[in-house]
């Protein structure tokens, strides 16, 4: 068994009485994307920061290439990792190759090949137009680029995204996962942490979803549809109002979606096999829950949870005082 890049074994951060992040368990592998998911506040900038080894954990322990982040035996390898912050700030003096040239120096390039890879970069995100211009005069937009042209510099082993395509337009944003794509091709294993869940679902291996600090589920995509038991969409065209009247699919109807089917999982087989036996139908189209729809799932399922446990102290509190 391979040894995970990066691991967390219940690992958390507190700052006096808040938990910013409770006992957290996790393994990313080589060459692995890693989906970060939550509200603001839920702890997945935190949990970067221990990656990074920004700060340490309270407790618990945090592994990145073999060794504790936060350690200074952990310097030499921090060349191998690449970051982007959720708001992103340069130097505003210098232009955006000035920029790219200096960081490229800090990771260990020489003054020649730093340029170089700068150039390269800003040609990669799209921005060479614009590269001799001080940043102070970049949009939202073309700073974004810049930072994840930052976050780029030497094929890092290991990359940490924090909202990583806010500000990019549709085409910047489809180049980014092109780029992510090949990266993790190449062996990086990238943490990708996102408010904006359609479009990523296809550029990840698992899912990670945080909430008040709490990890309330992981695995992939199809691990989680099964954990949380949603149903399929079966959309079937061409039977004009006829399902109503069949006995064994009209249970699946809905009033808010009349001309569609929404059926567990295990019984997808067996209502595909009697639609195909209705002479009308001319298309079917079949839709699993995708990533938003599971991210809710697991965060409305908590917030029952967590109201039921209030709902559970008071009433011990009014006991208490009878």
């Amino acid at each position: 068994m391979n040894t995970p890049l990066v691991s967390l074994i219940d690992a958390g951060k507190s700052y006096q009485d808040l938990d910013a992040l409770k006992s957290v368990t996790m393994y990313l592998n080589q060459g692995e994307v890693m989906g970060l998911f939550g509200h603001n506040g839920a702890g997945k900038t935190t949990m970067m920061k221990l990656i990074l080894g920004v700060i340490s954990p309270s407790r618990g322990k945090v592994e990145v290439m073999g060794m504790a982040p936060d350690s200074k035996a952990a310097w030499h390898s921090r060349t191998k990792v690449g970051y982007l912050p959720e708001n992103v700030s340069f130097y505003e003096q210098l232009t955006g190759l000035e920029v790219l040239s200096y960081f490229a120096k800090l990771k260990g390039f020489t003054k020649g090949r730093a340029k170089k890879q700068a150039i390269d970069l800003l040609e990669q995100v799209g921005i060479t137009h614009a590269m001799k211009r001080p940043v102070k005069t970049y949009s939202k937009g073309m700073r974004q680029r810049l930072g994840l042209a930052q976050a780029f510099i030497g094929e890092p082993k290991l990359l940490l995204l924090d909202e990583p395509t806010v500000g990019l337009d549709p085409m910047a944003t489809r180049d980014f996962y092109q780029t992510v794509d090949q990266l993790k091709s190449n062996g990086s294993s990238i943490i990708l942490c996102s408010h904006v869940l359609p479009g990523v679902e296809q550029h990840i291996d698992r899912a990670m979803i945080l909430s008040t600090g709490q990890l309330l589920a992981m695995g992939t995509l199809a691990e989680l549809r099964q954990q949380a038991a949603l149903p399929v969409a079966i959309k079937p065209s061409g039977l004009n109002g006829s399902l109503a009247n069949d006995s064994r699919l009209n249970g699946f109807l809905t009033a808010n979606c009349p001309e569609t089917l929404l059926v567990p999982e295990q019984e997808k087989l067996s209502v595909l096999r009697q639609l195909l036996s209705h002479e009308g139908l001319d298309d079917l189209h079949v839709e699993a829950a995708n990533l938003e729809q599971v991210y809710q799932h697991f965060l409305s399922l908590h917030e029952k949870q967590h109201e039921l446990s209030l709902h559970g102290k008071q009433d011990e509190s009014g006991e208490r005082k009878s």
